[in-house]
């Protein structure tokens, strides 16, 4: 079964990503997060045709406590943050977790 990239966020984040074909998306205004976020980020989570969850880092302080922790251990739809918090190592940390080794990791043997 193929899956699909979900994008979550405000209209001028999921643009980008729709004019990239990105089909799947859960447009929330920022007037709007602090009520329907968690709604929104829900429902892809327990979409079984989303693969991988994009949202922007700042909205993860909107969320509800309860729906950031099923954000930062979802596995299956593994959750990207991108955005002006996310530096190199947040994005390995976020690799590592959803395939389950380091890409990035050098080899020690290389670096001698």
């Amino acid at each position: 079964m193929s899956q699909e990239i979900a994008v979550v966020g405000d209209p001028e984040f999921t643009t980008g990503f729709r004019l990239a074909g990105v089909r799947r998306f859960e447009n929330v205004a920022d007037e709007q997060k602090g009520t329907e976020l968690d709604d929104a980020v829900t429902t892809v989570l327990d979409d079984e045709g989303v693969g991988i969850v994009v949202m922007h880092d700042d909205d993860l302080e909107h969320l509800s406590r309860n729906v950031r922790q099923d954000v930062e251990t979802s596995v299956e739809p593994v959750v990207v943050t991108i955005g002006s918090g996310t530096g190199g190592g947040g994005l390995r940390d976020q690799i590592k977790r959803a395939i389950g080794i380091d890409l990035m990791e050098e080899d020690e043997e290389d670096n001698e």
